[in-house]
């Protein structure tokens, strides 16, 4: 019998009082935290004191930044365009304006307007979910920190590597926490730059009324969110050098969209030679065609419900110009191209993202994103292009992390049941470990081994992959995080930043606990030295002189008589098997197979896991569907 047993029944429950209230308590603050992080405007930082020895003379002005962690300098909010209100709403960026006096340097810029997110990095700043600005072209710079007179030139100038923020070209910051420089740069002598570029429904609009005002194809395209990016690497070009960086040397990498617009980088002819190797990670090819970005949805070729066209429609009707929507409709098409621009650039930012909330989930947006416009970006299939070698034949790192899909899974009631928001508990652990697996593994093959194997056949000439497997996550309140969340997505960036910080210090001290500590700083390391030693020569190799294992090439033999799997750096614990090079297995052959190998699954469950699929990451249609599960599953069954 328990000590607890042995208590008599009035003295038992006394005793357990405390517990009970710990975990009310406990469970009231995280509800609090969570409130507060959606709906709170974002806090201000701590503005850090100038230091001296950081000011750098570039053509645009002096500029002062500050002394940040692990011997480091940091210049934040440095403007890389004109602001892109009023007249410049849906242009290409233009070059910013010079400054007279010394540019303190020392706070983020705002982020671009958007709804607010706990998962994208910036809380809701008003009660109907909106924060940020379209004032938000800014980027921020981290190098090794040493006096002016001591900044490298010539071949002693250190790598540059750009980082492009995720959160699925809606939202996202490119000042989050997590994304601190600080760390990668003073560890690893690499200079750290985030750039914000616009999101959303302003970053990417694609209308005929754009092109009838600029000669210019490219700006027409309806990118204007990578034009950004472009117009941020063209910065990077000029004044990079004045803080000791090579723009001969120059990394992209990005994560989730980012990771996504790190692959239209490298198929956009306006980008060429603005970079010189690329990291994707978790990136994937989902774009769209120009029909589906402009037109109505009842047009022969049809446009998305959120298509350019149905947006002008919401805009008319909305602002009471006409009685309902039908009249909108035929205004829209009457009104001169440049009365409607003007119309269009006459309405608040708020009112542009509010025609675009998905009307099943209004705190998300759902927007029309990198356009297949045929200017800017190839028209035709992405995986093609690459194959025929339509791409900048730089060195290219693509990864994806083994539980991408448990992020999205933990907010879905079906799949996990919800105590004050934190409390998870799966509700079928087996069915909930095939969900994962099999979207997941999906997801690898649309972001590594798909694009891989096509940019080998392509003639790319060097080629490495990864898979992120940590997930040595603190338990949460007695629930094991390895299994409810695992190493999803967008989990390698606290590893590869060092910084380990989500935004908040109590959701950051839950999820990283002290005891955990050595070994993720150890991983943490690891990342930073192959991510910085591709930087440096193109090839991840032993990290650099770490006396770490060899990252060798992808090489599948695609298209050769070697075809096989290509090999893949799986990075993980030490008691989990460690830095090890394994065959990537994550091809549509081999979920397929697993899918149908499943004796659990009747005909009907596995037509629902294949259509689940299919309008998860690509695109449901009947033949799609009879491609995937040999005709037997029917949309109309």
């Amino acid at each position: 019998m328990s000590e607890e047993e042995q208590v008599p029944g009035p003295e038992r429950r006394y005793r357990r009082w405390p517990v009970i209230l710990a975990s009310i308590v406990v469970a009231l603050a995280i509800g609090l935290y969570q409130t507060r992080t959606f709906w709170a405007p974002v806090q201000p930082r701590i503005t850090p004191i100038a230091d001296v020895s950081s000011e750098r003379l570039l053509a645009l002005g002096s500029v002062v930044g500050f002394a940040a962690d692990d011997e480091a300098h940091a210049w934040l909010g440095l403007p890389f365009a004109l602001p892109p209100v009023d007249q410049l709403r849906w242009r290409a960026p233009r070059p910013p304006a010079a400054w007279a006096d010394t540019r303190d340097a020392l706070d983020f810029g705002r982020p671009c307007v958007q709804l607010g997110s706990m998962l994208g990095g910036v809380p809701a700043e008003d009660e109907d979910g909106f924060a940020g600005d379209e004032d938000c072209l800014y980027l921020n710079v981290w190098a090794p920190r040493v006096e002016a007179e001591s900044v490298p030139t010539g071949d002693e100038q250190w790598p540059v590597m750009v980082f492009i923020h995720g959160g699925g070209n809606i939202r996202g910051y490119a000042g989050a926490r997590m994304y601190d420089g600080a760390k990668l740069a003073g560890r690893e002598n690499v200079i750290v730059v985030s750039i914000a570029y616009r999101i959303g429904p302003l970053g990417f609009f694609s209308h005929p009324a754009l092109r009838s005002e600029t000669d210019d194809a490219v700006e027409a395209s309806g990118n204007f969110g990578l034009l950004d990016q472009i117009s941020a690497l063209e910065w990077v070009q000029s004044h990079i050098e004045e803080f000791g960086g090579n723009a001969s040397n120059v990394t992209i990498f990005g994560e989730s969209a980012g990771g996504q617009d790190v692959f239209a980088l490298l198929l956009a002819e306006r980008s060429k030679g603005l970079f010189h190797r690329a990291i994707a990670q978790s990136g994937v090819l989902a774009t769209v065609s120009r029909a589906e970005a402009e037109n109505p949805v009842s047009a022969a070729e049809p446009g998305w419900r959120q298509s350019s066209a149905e947006a002008v429609v919401s805009l008319l009707e909305k602002a009471g110009v006409v009685p309902d929507r039908g009249a909108a409709k035929e205004y829209a098409e009457e009104l001169p191209a440049v009365d409607l621009l003007g119309f269009l650039r006459s309405r608040s930012a708020r009112e542009v993202l509010d025609v675009y909330r998905d009307p099943e989930r209004p705190e998300a947006l759902r927007v029309p994103k990198l356009i297949r416009d045929g200017a800017l970006l190839p028209a035709g299939d992405w995986l093609e292009a690459m194959r025929a070698g339509r791409f900048h034949n730089v060195p290219i790192l693509a990864g994806a992390n083994r539980d991408e899909w448990k992020l999205f899974m933990t907010q879905d009631e079906d799949l996990v049941r919800q105590r004050f928001g934190v409390f998870f508990r799966v509700r079928d652990p087996e069915s909930y470990e095939r969900f994962s697996r099999l979207h997941s593994g999906w997801w690898a093959m649309a972001g590594v081994t798909n694009p891989l194997n096509a940019l080998e056949y392509g003639g790319a000439k060097a080629l490495f992959g990864y898979r992120f497997d940590w997930d040595e996550l603190s338990p949460l309140l007695g629930q094991d995080t390895s299994e409810i969340i695992g190493a999803a997505h967008g989990f390698e960036l606290p590893l590869l930043f060092g910084s380990f910080d989500l935004g908040d210090p109590l959701l950051s001290r839950l999820l990283y606990a002290e005891e955990g500590r050595a070994g993720r700083e150890e991983l943490s390391r690891q990342m930073m030295a192959y991510w910085a030693t591709f930087a440096r020569s193109g090839d991840p190799g032993h990290g650099g002189g770490k006396d770490l294992p060899e990252w060798s090439a992808w090489k599948s033999g695609v298209g050769t008589a070697q075809n096989g799997p290509g090999r893949w750096m799986i990075l993980d614990a030490p008691d989990d098997g460690g830095l090890r090079m394994s065959a990537a297995h994550a091809t549509r052959t081999r979920l397929v197979a697993e899918i149908e190998a499943d004796t659990s699954l009747d005909v009907a469950a596995r037509c629902a896991i294949y259509e689940d699929l299919l309008w998860k990451h690509e695109r449901l249609t009947q033949e799609a569907l009879a491609a995937v599960s040999s005709g037997r599953c029917r949309l109309d069954r």
